[in-house]
């Protein structure tokens, strides 16, 4: 299902001899590797097919992306890529996958608010994806963090194997931070890693208990929308913060049982 990406150009001499070892960047690999691990340990990754990226501190054009053919358990600070908005690998060995480069490329260079980008097909939100109508049904306290802040892309049109896909998926995001792709998975931005990480996992678990409220064959219960809207802004206040500790003790798990992510 993954697609290698196969690019003709050569890489910018200036991109390939520039320095990108400072401590800024150093924290932005350590984050973003123990965002895919612990995704792997939840279950939230699919092969080798999901990508998660975030822009390098300190250069607009340039973000980090998880190779071609490495599982997310596999994922260390030091194997994550970075990638110039032309596919260009200016430091790290392999290539991002096709898709990877051709959704994640656009989507930072389109839309600036999206310091991180994380793309799954995680089961249960990717399972509301593929039935009519919006996924979330606003019925458990988890889901109102999302309240107000995602999009529906209706039209699933194949594989993002060029631009034109991947601008695509930019427009369908509008100003929302989760965009529900129908028939296909889900992408969520963030304005840091911490809180896309966040809101992914959040994003599952609401999904989660959804689907198994909807398998006991009576009807949901939605909450009023003016609670709702309430709800979504108490929990909105908190969540940077709320988001920044979370993925401290993400990575102080992983620390006890996984070091090696952080080399």
């Amino acid at each position: 299902m993954a697609h290698e990406l196969d690019l003709k150009t050569a890489m910018p001499a200036l991109l390939r001899n520039q320095s990108l070892d400072n401590e800024a960047v150093r924290q932005a690999r350590v984050d973003l590797a123990a965002c895919f691990r612990m995704a792997a340990r939840l279950g939230l990754q699919e092969g080798i097919c999901n990508h998660f990226s975030a822009m390098v501190p300190g250069h607009d054009e340039l973000f980090l992306v998880n190779p071609y053919g490495w599982a997310f358990n596999e994922i260390t600070a030091s194997r994550l890529l970075i990638c110039d908005f032309e596919g260009h690998v200016v430091a790290g060995q392999g290539q991002p996958e096709a898709t990877a480069f051709y959704i994640h490329a656009r989507l930072h260079k389109t839309l600036p608010r999206a310091t991180a980008a994380f793309h799954t097909h995680m089961p249960n939100a990717t399972a509301l994806s593929m039935v009519e109508g919006q996924p979330l049904v606003w019925a458990g306290q988890t889901s109102l963090k999302f309240y107000g802040r995602t999009a529906v892309d209706e039209n699933y049109n194949g594989l993002a194997l060029d631009e034109s896909e991947g601008d695509r998926i930019a427009a369908a995001m509008g100003d929302a931070d989760i965009v529900f792709l129908k028939n296909h998975g889900v992408m969520v931005l963030g304005p840091t890693i911490a809180e896309a990480f966040d809101d992914l996992y959040y994003l599952e678990r609401a999904a989660e208990v959804q689907v198994k409220a909807m398998s006991l064959g009576r009807p949901l219960k939605p909450i009023a929308p003016e609670i709702a809207a309430r709800a979504a802004r108490q929990m909105r206040e908190g969540d940077p913060e709320s988001a920044r500790l979370h993925l401290e003790s993400v990575k102080r798990q992983l620390l006890r049982s996984e070091p090696d992510f952080a080399h």
